[in-house]
C-alpha cells in the first residue's frame, strides 16, 4: 500500500514545535493543508472505511472525526494556539465522544499513537465500570495480563481517587485498578512510522488487540439500566 504520508508531515510539526505562533503557521499553511490536512483526511476516510468492515456501528465522515489543529486556550496556561500534533476519533460517536469505542488517533511530529477505553467517563458512568470490575473479576484481570496486550499497550492507565464507595472497597483490594478515576490505554509508534507502507495495517492489527478490552469497558460505560 502506499503511504499517504511524507517526512514533509513530520518536518511541519516539528517546525510548528520549535514556532508555536500565528505568524509561523500562516507562513507555512499552504504546506500543512498539502502535507498534513490533506493527507490524514484520506488516511481518516480509508481507516474508517476498514474499521467499518469489522464494526457497521461506525459510520463517519473524516469531518465527522477530525479535531481541528487550533488550540481552545481559555482555561490553559499554555497559551500557544496550535496542537503538535494531529488527530481525530474513529468510533460510533466520533470525536464528540471521549469514551471511544474504536480508537483515538493522533499523528505529530514527536510520535503516532492510538488510545481507546473510557477517558473521561461521568461520574455515573465511572462507578458502573467500577461495578463491572469488580462483578467479573476473571475476566477483567485475563483481559488486562494477556500477553500481546502488554507488550503493545502496556497496561490501563488513569488517575487514581483516594476514596472509594464502601461496596468496593473489598473489589479493591483484589484490583487496585478499581480506584481510577480513567481507564485508557496506548500504543506508540516512532513518527517515521507513518511514512512506511504497513503502518495501515500495523494500526489495525493493534486495534485488533484493544477490541475486547474495550469492548468490556464499553459495555459498562452504555449500560442504562
Amino acid at each position: 500500500m502506499t503511504p499517504y504520508f511524507t517526512q514533509d508531515f513530520i518536518a511541519f510539526f516539528r517546525g510548528l514545535e520549535e514556532n508555536n505562533d500565528r505568524e509561523w503557521f500562516n507562513a507555512h499553511k499552504k504546506q500543512y493543508e498539502a502535507v498534513v490536512k490533506a493527507p490524514f483526511e484520506e488516511f481518516v476516510k480509508e481507516l474508517i472505511d476498514r474499521m467499518h468492515e469489522q464494526d457497521h456501528r461506525i459510520l463517519l465522515t473524516p469531518k465527522d472525526a477530525i479535531f481541528r489543529i487550533y488550540k481552545d486556550t481559555r482555561f490553559s496556561a499554555d497559551k500557544t494556539p496550535y496542537k503538535i500534533f494531529t488527530s481525530a476519533v474513529i468510533a460510533p460517536g466520533g470525536r464528540k465522544d471521549p469514551n471511544a469505542d474504536g480508537i483515538y488517533l493522533e499523528l505529530g511530529g514527536c510520535h503516532a499513537r492510538i488510545y481507546s477505553g473510557a477517558y473521561q467517563p461521568e461520574k455515573d458512568q465511572l462507578l458502573r465500570i467500577r461495578e463491572k470490575i469488580a462483578a467479573e473479576p476473571k475476566r477483567f484481570n485475563a483481559l488486562i495480563s494477556d500477553k500481546v496486550f502488554i507488550t503493545h499497550f502496556g497496561e490501563i492507565r488513569g488517575e487514581k481517587n483516594k476514596v472509594l464507595p464502601a461496596t468496593l472497597k473489598e473489589a479493591a483490594q483484589l484490583q487496585p485498578l478499581i480506584y481510577n478515576k480513567a481507564f485508557y490505554y496506548f500504543t506508540e509508534w516512532p513518527p517515521e512510522s507513518i511514512v512506511k507502507k504497513d503502518f495501515m495495517a500495523d494500526l489495525l492489527k493493534r486495534y485488533q488487540i484493544i477490541k475486547p478490552l474495550t469492548a468490556f469497558i464499553i459495555e459498562a460505560v452504555q449500560n442504562n439500566d
